[in-house]
């Protein structure tokens, strides 16, 4: 399964990205989409589209975190970092900090973050992240440069 993964949209992004994720299996939004017309083009696409919400979005319809089970993978979606992730989640994936990240903590947990769309800090250029699951496991995670 091939998952696009995007975060801290902030009301923009650029044109050229729904056709960069076109071939994804699932579209995931770590939040801070800020306004639902940001995610028309994405719904466009036809995919399924999981969206959580971010510190910066107010609607309230769009839950604060989604654990989903994909390809026999436990993975934890919320804007924020979490101080405790839930039992039996694998990977953790946040947006907020606007840093991509790939570590992993001492309990075996991954965390990722796909970096931010409209204003990243740090010194890295705009990324969303490509997630591949197969067979239980992380087969592939890739920040893409926008």
């Amino acid at each position: 399964m091939r998952i696009a993964v995007l975060a801290d949209t902030h009301d923009n992004y650029p044109l050229n990205l729904p056709a960069r994720i076109k071939g994804a299996d699932e579209i995931w939004h770590l939040g801070d989409v800020n306004s639902l017309h940001i995610l028309e083009e994405f719904e466009r696409l036809g995919l399924p589209l999981r969206v959580v919400r971010g510190n910066c979005d107010g609607y309230p319809f769009w839950p604060m975190s989604l654990t989903l089970e994909k390809e026999g993978v436990n993975c934890h979606l919320v804007h924020i970092p979490p101080a405790q992730v839930p039992e039996g989640v694998r990977v953790v994936l946040h947006g907020h900090t606007h840093v991509p990240r790939d570590a992993t903590d001492l309990f075996g947990v991954r965390w990722l973050n796909p970096g931010c769309i409209t204003h990243p800090r740090g010194g890295f250029p705009p990324s969303f992240a490509w997630l591949e699951l197969k067979a239980g496991h992380v087969e592939r995670w890739e920040i893409v440069p926008l």
